[in-house]
């Protein structure tokens, strides 16, 4: 191939009128094509595909090439004859083959007024983008052997004018992004069809009809099947045993279910079967004759049932496997004979979460040339055998994590591969800590009981490291200097150990680096500044150790973090302002169970990504500042996308209770929480703002004034804890929209009015919610409302409760206490006002309690001398 470097291409080439074939595909000329090309009227083969790439040209010379057969103009800028490119072709009459790939063709006509290049048997328009139905001209190409549209826009059903293109081989069509729709039937009557590919569309429905169409052919020439990432739906049926010529078949990520057809067995040439991520549940034994099988991968389903050596028996051509199910749950048993010997010899083995235990797989004695081995949750328990280690393997990959493995762990295995894999995670592995080749990339033993000091030499021997996790261990030392020589280390994780002395200073060597965890071991001093050399750096995680001092002000430099998790040491100081001024995209910020004092920088509400929030426990003043209605993050839903944004576990605080969230749902997470500080002021109404709130705690602070009145616009909130305050005045009327509420406190603080009865209240029955506030009245408190009525329990009730037995209506009940009234008012007057304005009455009203009281003395004394 010649390179020009971008040399305009002479125009005197157009002179050679006797030209028949020119092919300058790769030269890298530079310009304009020359429009003296149209003078060469006998040319026959044209190529100059990947030659003018740095400038965009027209097709107005081309109708001057009326003998030209083959056309391949790909990877030229033709954007410039988007309207006009299809009327230039259609003067060629002779042509046979056309190939315009990636040309920026962004438009394809419906129509033609005309179709003059009907002697066409090869079309190629992928990688264009082109936004179109499938137009209807197309289908009058009926000599058609070729035709890929793939990677472009086109849109609308597949239309049963297929049928048309009767000597159609091969039909490219992947990667469309707006077609959907059935499968045509019509489809299966192109009995020639050798190539179908359809994969990554919109598609839908069953495919029973279309398979069952070409199963009709006399003699189906299908080989390559690829309906890939699509929605179809349905069994795979019967029929596909009929394509006896298929060699490469892919159904991944649809929405297939059942078995696999019993027929699969009568597929004498198929090489390669992809059927992962779908919901199929069996394997038929026949699957065991696929003799010519090199790789399957039946990941991602609902297999349950029983593999034996018949599933395997012949397939002699094996070696690719793949049965990973990300799911942990095992309905998938292997029941392979011990003495069984397999007749295939795999290089890539990757099983998960099917029970292989409870001892380790004896059918794999013979399996010598084996590369990848992954035996991951299979219920393997025990050790790993000494036949295992002596096949001489030369490994990349060895996952046998999430099992019951004990012993010693496998380090005389060699791999040979520079990004080679260990996991023996979730293990019982006991013992120092095992180290590997320097040509293991990826190392993780979490999970374990290995204890001792991590090895001091690690960095040296395994210099290559870019994934280190040793996390939920025993060891103890301290963190070794080697580890600053791990210079293409992305995650550090050692975490949930007994670690101690100070954090090293040797980050500035680790410029990559991704996921710094150390949470949970007993590091103590400062975070050295060192640490703001780590430009990389997403996640640091320092929580649980015995930490101290300031933060340094070279974390700003860390302006990649999403998440900052300091939690339960003992830091001190102002929060600092830079977190929010200079870590833009930052998720999570964790800070409780510290000494932080000052007030809550106000710049924390431009965390517009900000959804976990946590400072409590620490002795921070001032007012929530009024911005916080600004936190985006606390008001929008992330997606599943989002996930990628999230790496290790983290502790909230939900619900009275600690809750671990893993990566996995760490994007759903949406926390506030205040508690416990020395925080004052009125609970700001703009925090009502925060609608994706999930928990919300200003417990153990200062706050007054009243409960925001739209508390109740928070309808996704699950916890709500406003204990140990000085709020006052009634529960707002919107606190009842609180329909998610399962969790709530309320108590020990000023409010008073009666406690809402309806929606979510009717189960926050319990009364320390409430307690601690005088004024509150209502169920559950025994202290009822103004116009209230105790209520007597029933004799029936058994469980305490209250019924009233009478009706008694408020009307009737407000005569009663007027009548009291009245009664005692009329009485007390009529006989001490009398006294208290009539001398005479008076005076013989105390000469009559006179005469009394010296009655009962007299009697009093006769009955004393009696006795």
């Amino acid at each position: 191939m010649n390179n020009f470097g971008g040399t305009k291409l002479p125009g005197f080439i157009g002179s050679l009128k006797q030209l028949t074939y020119l092919n300058l595909s790769g030269a890298s000329f530079g310009g304009m094509i020359p429009p003296s090309l149209g003078n060469l009227s006998r040319l026959q083969y044209l190529d100059l595909s990947n030659c003018f790439a740095e400038s965009q040209n027209d097709l107005l010379w081309l109708p001057g090439l009326s003998s030209l057969k083959y056309l391949n103009l790909g990877a030229i800028d033709l954007s410039k004859s988007a309207d006009h490119w299809l009327r230039a072709i259609n003067f060629l009459s002779s042509l046979r083959e056309l190939h315009l790939p990636n040309c920026f063709l962004s438009k394809l006509p419906l129509s033609l007024p005309f179709i003059n290049v009907t002697l066409l048997e090869v079309l190629d328009l992928s990688n264009n983008n082109i936004h179109s139905t499938s137009p209807g001209w197309l289908f009058n190409l009926t000599r058609l052997v070729h035709l890929d549209l793939n990677s472009n826009s086109l849109g609308g059903e597949l239309p049963d004018e297929f049928a048309n293109l009767a000597s159609l081989q091969e039909l490219d069509m992947s990667q469309n992004s707006y077609l959907k729709g059935r499968l045509p039937k019509s489809l299966g009557s192109l009995c020639d069809l050798s190539v179908l590919k359809l994969s990554v569309n919109r598609i839908t429905g069953e495919i029973t009809d279309f398979i069952n169409g070409l199963a009709r052919c006399n003699d189906s020439q299908l080989e390559d099947l690829d309906l890939g990432n699509n929605g179809l739906s349905g069994n795979l049926p019967d029929s596909l045993g009929n394509l006896k010529k298929l060699r490469y078949l892919q159904f991944l990520r649809n929405s297939f279910q059942g078995s696999i057809p019993r027929t699969i067995g009568n597929l004498s040439s198929l090489k390669e079967f992809y059927v992962a991520k779908n919901s199929m549940s069996g394997i038929p034994e026949s699957f065991g004759q696929l003799s010519t099988l090199v790789a399957v991968d039946l990941s991602d389903n609902l297999w349950e049932g029983v593999v034996t050596e018949r599933h395997l028996a012949n397939l002699s051509s094996l070696t690719e496997f793949n049965l990973n199910k990300l799911s942990p749950n095992i309905s998938l048993a292997f029941n392979i004979a011990p003495g069984w010997i397999p007749p295939f010899k795999l290089r890539y083995l990757y099983i998960r979460s099917c029970q292989l235990g409870p001892e380790f797989p004896t059918w794999l004695r013979n399996q010598n040339d084996l590369k990848t081995v992954v035996l991951n949750n299979a219920r393997i328990s025990g050790t790993i055998p000494e036949w295992f280690l002596q096949l001489n393997l030369q490994l990349v990959e060895l996952d046998v994590a999430y099992n019951q493995l004990t012993g010693k762990p496998p380090t005389s295995l060699t791999f040979v591969d520079d990004k080679s894999n260990v996991d023996l995670s979730s293990n019982s592995y006991e013992g120092p800590l095992p180290l590997w080749s320097s040509n293991v990339t990826t190392l993780y033993l979490r999970d374990n009981h290995f204890s001792g000091p991590i090895p001091p030499n690690i960095g040296e021997l395994m210099p290559h490291l870019t994934d280190l996790d040793i996390s939920r261990n025993a060891l103890n030392g301290t963190i070794p200097l080697s580890i600053g020589k791990m210079t293409n280390l992305t995650t550090l994780v050692i975490s949930n150990n007994h670690l101690s002395g100070e954090i090293p200073r040797f980050w500035s060597n680790l410029p990559f680096l991704y996921i710094l965890d150390m949470s949970n071991n007993s590091l103590s001093g400062p975070i050295p500044r060192e640490v703001g050399f780590l430009s990389s750096l997403r996640f640091l995680i320092l929580s649980n150790n015995n930490l101290s001092g300031k933060l340094p002000s070279s974390l700003r430099n860390c302006s990649s973090l999403h998440s900052l998790d300091l939690g339960e040491n003992k830091f001190s100081g102002n929060i600092p302002a830079w977190i929010a001024e200079s870590i833009p995209s930052l998720l999570i910020l964790r800070l409780r169970s510290n000494s932080f004092t000052g007030k809550i920088p106000p710049q924390i509400c431009r965390l517009s990504n900000l959804h976990i929030v946590d400072l409590s426990h620490n002795s921070l003043s001032g007012s929530i500042p009024p911005c916080i209605g600004n936190l985006t993050g606390l008001k929008v839903e992330l997606t599943d996308a989002d996930t990628e944004r999230y790496e290790g576990r983290l502790t909230v605080v939900a619900k009275a209770r600690i809750v671990q969230y893993n990566q996995s749902i760490l994007y759903l997470v949406n926390s506030l929480d205040l508690s416990d500080n020395r925080l004052s002021g009125e609970i700001p109404e703009a925090l009502t703002a925060l609608v994706r709130l999930w928990t919300l705690n200003l417990s153990m602070n200062h706050f007054t004034g009243r409960i925001p009145i739209d508390i109740g616009s928070l309808e996704w909130l699950e916890t709500l804890d406003l204990s140990s305050n000085n709020l006052s005045g009634p529960l707002p009327p919107s606190i009842t929209a609180l329909t998610k509420l399962n969790h709530l406190k309320l108590s020990y603080n000023n409010l008073w009015g009666k406690i809402p009865t309806t929606n979510q209240f009717q189960t926050l029955n319990d009364p320390s919610i409430y307690e601690g506030n005088v004024g509150l009245c209502g169920i559950p408190l025994p202290e009822l409302c103004p116009g209230d009525e105790k209520q007597p329990q029933s004799p029936d009730d058994g469980g305490g409760n209250t019924k009233s037995e009478d009706g008694g209506d408020d009307l009737e009940r407000l005569w009663l206490f007027l009548s009291i009234g009245l009664g005692f008012s009329v009485g007390f007057w009529g006989v001490c006002g009398t006294l208290i304005l009539k001398k005479s009455w008076r005076d013989a009203y105390h000469g009559y309690v006179d005469r009394m009281k010296n009655k009962l003395i007299v009697a009093t004394l006769i009955a004393c001398r009696t006795d």
